[in-house]
């Protein structure tokens, strides 16, 4: 199941300021086992509704309790409202034992101290580090720093096209290269239809897409240092690169600069466009009356001949779950994180979402063999990279993501998008980010 992490971020850093000397539990040290009978857990939404999440969880939580004695009082927030709650908690140091965060979070929450870091004696209590895929362990935490939460749940992109556009367009294979895409949407582009569809309204997806092409330009978006560098050559060219689509490939439909609530689905689903990067969409497409034999999957293009970080195709996409460090129930809560991320409940939770388990024994199994997450999960392991796991990353997100969409909003308007004008947007989303 897709989640909309759209960030409510801006003021993150700051935040994290605040937070990192105030935090209860980030001095604390280590927890206790003072209320060992009960935990609390913050469940990010990742079904249809809240409800849905409840309907789906808390027969796993009393199984939980069944075979350890230990209640699980659950809350689902939702995740407009998720991060606030996450700092109001390390600020006063009144949280959950166990919460969902999303992976892109990892690095700044880790900064203000308040997560319990997965060190070798710690993952040795929920089963050893190795049982998780490398690609999604990246994605926990700053690199070089002990964990601050394991994998959860897992996406990546992946380009769906549809089969029958495609063969009536006398195109007989997905595209693998960005000159294949745009010569392929060419083609496809024609009276109210269009060869792509892209969610330009949507600052999240937007850091998303360009985050891939960038890497594929050969650049992060930071320094070796961790300094930004957005307005560097290749950021320029990433960026460009997307915001084309629109201004001069014209592949994309003007409209979708103010997309934002899934419009790109609906118009892949019914037929307005052929192709869509999205993360693990067949449950959506499904509920929009589109079946899996009409539509293929396939790795999102990258340049020909691509190896190492510019062979790229998607950002790790996923939910972790993290402890607080100040938890009164620290080894329940240890528990609870090996439960949750088992065999079982990986294939339990990931089947029902629509999600690929983090662990490499639940992500073998048959159930999750179907030709779009077997598809999926060879991005996830082959070709994916974390965001930059830095301090600042959220900004880099709602920075990075406005400015694509000030860039896609002008070339829907008609005006030139000039490398110019894209570093012009990108100096100034630079100029926002705080002293590291």
């Amino acid at each position: 199941m897709r989640t909309h992490r759209i960030s409510a971020a801006l003021a993150l850093t700051a935040a994290i300021v605040l937070t990192a000397s105030a935090c209860g539990g980030g001095d604390s040290g280590g927890g206790s086992n003072s209320s060992p009978k009960t935990l609390t857990y913050w469940a990010s939404n990742q079904g249809s509704s809240l409800e849905n999440d409840k309907q789906v969880l808390e027969p796993e939580l009393k199984k939980f309790e069944q075979q350890t004695g230990i209640k699980v009082n659950l809350e689902v927030i939702p995740w407009s409202d998720l991060l606030n709650r996450i700092l109001a908690a390390t600020a006063s140091g009144q949280g959950p034992d166990v919460l969902n965060i999303g992976n892109t979070w990892s690095a700044s929450l880790q900064a203000t101290g308040a997560l319990l870091p997965f060190d070798q004696a710690t993952f040795d209590k929920i089963g050893g580090k190795d049982r998780f895929l490398e690609s999604t362990i990246a994605s926990a935490g700053a690199k070089g720093k002990d964990p601050a939460a394991v994998p959860l749940y897992s996406m990546a992109y992946g380009l769906y096209y549809n089969k029958k556009l495609f063969q009536e367009a006398g195109i007989a294979n997905p595209p693998a290269t960005w000159e294949e895409l745009v010569q392929d949407g060419k083609k496809l582009t024609h009276d109210d239809k269009y060869g792509l569809v892209i969610e330009g309204g949507n600052v999240s997806e937007n850091v998303h897409n360009v985050f891939a092409l960038g890497m594929q330009h050969g650049t992060g978006f930071f320094d070796a240092s961790g300094k930004p560098t957005f307005d560097s050559p290749e950021s320029v060219a990433a960026v460009k690169q997307y915001v084309d689509f629109i201004a001069n490939d014209k592949i994309a439909a003007p409209g979708n600069a103010e997309y934002a609530a899934n419009q790109s689905l609906t118009d892949f689903a019914t037929g307005k466009a052929a192709m869509l990067m999205w993360q693990s969409a067949g449950a959506n497409l499904k509920s929009h009356g589109m079946n899996p034999d009409e539509y293929g999957v396939v790795p999102v293009p990258a340049p020909a001949g691509a190896t190492g970080d510019k062979a790229t195709t998607s950002m790790v996409a996923g939910i972790n779950l993290a402890v607080f460090k100040n938890t009164k129930n620290l080894d329940g809560a240890l528990n609870f994180v090996k439960f949750m991320t088992s065999d079982e409940e990986q294939k339990t939770l990931n089947g029902t979402y629509g999600s690929l388990p983090s662990v490499k024994a639940a992500q073998s199994d048959a159930a999750f063999s179907t030709p779009e997450l077997q598809t999926l999960a060879g991005v996830l392991q082959k070709s994916a990279a974390p965001l930059p796991q830095v301090p600042t990353e959220s900004q880099f997100e709602t920075l990075i993501g406005t400015a694509v969409k000030n860039l896609l909003a002008s070339a829907a308007a008609g005006k030139p998008i000039t490398e110019a004008a894209v570093k012009d947007e990108l100096s100034k989303a630079q100029q926002q980010m705080p002293a590291s």
